[in-house]
C-alpha cells in the first residue's frame, strides 16, 4: 500500500480522540451525524464540527442522501480510510495522545470483559518486530470486507520493556 506523509491539515485534523472513533465507526457502515451523536453520546452540534472537519480534509464522504424518520433527509457519512494511507501519523505527540484517548474511550464503551487482552515483553529486534506486526495490520486492512464477519479492532502499542 502506497503511504505518505499527512499534511498539516489532515495531521491537526486527526490530533482528536473524537475524530478518530468517528473514523473508526464510519469505517464499515454509513452514519449520519445524529447517529455519530448518539454513539459517542456527544451532541449532535458538536459532532457535526468534527465530521465537517473529517470531509474537508478527506477522511470522511457524504454519502447519498437518504429518508430518515418522517421523511426527513438525512446524509450519512462513511470513512475514506485515508487515516491508514498516511505515514508515521501516529510518532505525532498529539496525534499518539489523540489516538490513546480514543482507544481508551472505545475500551470504556466495550469494558473489560469486551477485551481480550495480553501482554508480553520479548527480547527482539524492534524494527523487526514493529515490520512483522505492520505487514499483518496491512494485510488485514487490505482484506476485502466481508459484511457477515464481526469486526475486530486493534490497538497496537510498542514501548520499552525494560
Amino acid at each position: 500500500m502506497q503511504r505518505r506523509k499527512a499534511t498539516q491539515e489532515e495531521a491537526a485534523a486527526l490530533a482528536s480522540a473524537v475524530r478518530l472513533r468517528i473514523i473508526r465507526l464510519t469505517h464499515l457502515e454509513e452514519l449520519t451525524n445524529k447517529e455519530i451523536a448518539e454513539r459517542l453520546d456527544r451532541d449532535p452540534a458538536t459532532t457535526l464540527h468534527h465530521v465537517r472537519k473529517l470531509v474537508a480534509t478527506g477522511f470522511l464522504e457524504a454519502q447519498p442522501a437518504r429518508s430518515g424518520n418522517r421523511g426527513a433527509r438525512e446524509i450519512p457519512y462513511r470513512s475514506t480510510g485515508l487515516s491508514w494511507r498516511l505515514d508515521d501519523v501516529g510518532m505525532d505527540e498529539r496525534l499518539g495522545e489523540a489516538m490513546l484517548q480514543a482507544f481508551l474511550g472505545e475500551v470504556a464503551d466495550v469494558g473489560p470483559s469486551g477485551l481480550e487482552q495480553t501482554r508480553l515483553v520479548v527480547k527482539i529486534d524492534p524494527e523487526e518486530l514493529k515490520h512483522r506486526l505492520y505487514s499483518l495490520m496491512e494485510e488485514l486492512a487490505a482484506r476485502p470486507v466481508d459484511p457477515d464477519t464481526p469486526s475486530t479492532a486493534i490497538y497496537l502499542a510498542l514501548y520499552p520493556g525494560g
